[in-house]
């Protein structure tokens, strides 16, 4: 699979200097990390789970997770898990290239061990398990689980531990906990894929719910948390793991009290039609979500309906400037360093401060590819109109689409 492999090949010529490279499966996992881009949550008591995976994929969704947990009621779980096992089952006949990466998010440790049996050879389609409200008391069962299911079955498997839990949001208990979670993924670092960040969970602790016009970070409770989860876990130097960005949770018109967020300029002729739309359901406020992740550390995002992952790719692509600038600064680093003019003539790179800015930069790339030397994010956003403006247009279905928390 690759990412934006659902266009016309003839349109991401138009659009790439480098196009996306192929990963699967198989790939290494700090190719998968970043290669998740926008992760697409669907409860797994869909009774079109199947078809709708593979729709999905053939849309441009690589990486999916089934839940079964906060999505589905509590009565639900036993009815939930019967409905997996058919549906991977129907997965299985479906072609390789169809398939996005999935996950599925369980409840307690057993699940996983129980679903990888019930799954029989329809298990290959699975690359791992996402872990609720993860601490290291919670969460090292859950890990010995996985290892244990990956020892019996053959298979590999990767752990997507989520960072929800109050013990993380109250300041006394924030470092002791942080503490505990840097050691329990260490442990199995070479099975922890990445980190998500519940945000949700974060503002139900004090009652809180960001409005349409705010992002995660402008409610300081949980812009505080993101830093600090980052810092301590998010590192450069070998030590980190990669953090995804949280949840965005509109979809539809909302009435607006502050200013659209796009500026008209990127957007003029043409591309004003997708100006409008992204306005009007609110796509907005995402994409400076988005910006807002990647400047604090952030890659990916968890999206709980469709019409949110075109956003998420198409602003994860790499400019044509970004990777000029990367690869003059990892040129010069056999040089010892120094400060280089940006080819762009606009900026400073300064060779070691932003070595490690530039191989995130190079990775990203791989995966999403480098857009032309004349195309943005609105000419790659354009390139998914329809998708973008259809699904949010129909968002009212978000039920048979995708789930919300």
């Amino acid at each position: 699979m690759r990412h934006f492999g659902h266009l016309a090949p003839e349109v991401r010529n138009g659009l790439f200097h480098r196009e996306p490279a192929e990963f699967g499966v198989d790939s290494p996992a700090r190719t998968l990390a970043v290669a998740l881009g926008a992760t697409l949550y669907s409860p797994a008591t869909r009774p079109a789970l199947a078809r709708d995976v593979v729709k999905q994929a053939g849309q441009g969704v690589v990486s999916m997770v089934l839940c079964l947990e906060d999505s589905i009621a509590d009565g639900e779980v036993a009815e939930a898990e019967e409905n997996l096992v058919r549906q991977f089952a129907e997965l299985a006949a479906a072609p390789a290239d169809r398939v996005p990466l999935l996950f599925v998010r369980v409840r307690r440790p057993g699940q996983i061990t129980d679903l990888m049996r019930r799954f029989g050879p329809a298990r290959r389609l699975l690359s791992g398990f996402v872990l609720p409200k993860f601490t290291e008391d919670r969460g090292l069962p859950f890990l010995e689980a996985l290892a244990e299911a990956e020892a019996a079955h053959g298979q590999r498997l990767f752990a997507m531990p989520v960072l929800e839990s109050p013990e993380l949001l109250h300041l006394e208990t924030r470092t002791e906990t942080l503490g505990g979670i840097a050691r329990a993924v260490t442990k199995y670092r070479d099975r922890v894929l990445a980190l998500r960040l519940g945000v949700t969970d974060f503002c139900s602790a004090y009652g809180l719910r960001r409005a349409p016009d705010m992002t995660a970070y402008d409610v300081q409770l949980v812009a505080s948390v993101i830093a600090d989860v980052v810092n301590v876990l998010g590192r450069a130097d070998g030590s980190g793991f990669t953090v995804t960005g949280p949840v965005w949770e509109y979809f539809r018109q909302h009435q607006r009290m502050f200013k659209p967020q796009l500026r008209r300029s990127p957007f003029a002729g043409p591309a004003e039609a997708l100006r409008s739309a992204l306005i009007e359901h609110d796509m907005d406020g995402l994409l400076r979500e988005i910006e807002l992740d990647r400047a604090n550390g952030l890659q990916g995002k968890t999206c709980i309906h469709p019409s949110h992952v075109a956003p998420v790719h198409a602003l994860s692509v790499v400019s044509h400037e970004e990777f000029g600038d990367a690869q003059d600064i990892l040129r010069s680093v056999d040089e010892g360093g120094g400060v280089l003019r940006s080819a762009y003539t606009n900026k400073m790179n300064e060779v070691k401060p932003h070595r490690a800015w530039a191989e995130r930069i190079l990775l990203r790339a791989e995966v999403f590819g480098v857009a032309r030397e004349d195309v943005g994010f609105v000419e790659l956003l354009g390139a998914s109109v329809p998708t973008v403006t259809a699904r949010a247009g129909g968002a009212g279905q978000a039920g048979r689409e995708g789930v919300a928390f």
